[in-house]
């Protein structure tokens, strides 16, 4: 279910936001929705590593390393310290 979040700003800069975003072809709502979604993609670290990790998973996966090459290989490094 969607929520409402109250935004305060004067009254000049919402007049000109509505019309910049109306030539989007947006309305205020929908451009701010965008633009926390946006704003979320890029600054929320959970999230960038989730997915860095995914996108390393992927790459390791395509060359045909496995869980076991992995875990072999960190016993390996931390012996050898």
């Amino acid at each position: 279910m969607d929520t409402q979040m109250v935004v305060r700003i004067d009254e000049e800069t919402k007049k000109k936001f509505t019309r910049v975003v109306r030539m989007e072809g947006k309305s205020a709502s929908e451009k701010i929705r965008e633009m926390v979604s946006d704003y979320l993609a890029e600054n929320d670290l959970p999230s960038v590593i989730d997915d860095l990790w995914e996108r390393i998973g992927t790459k390791l996966r395509k060359k045909g390393v496995t869980e076991k090459d992995v875990e072999k290989t960190i016993r390996e490094i931390r012996t050898a310290e």
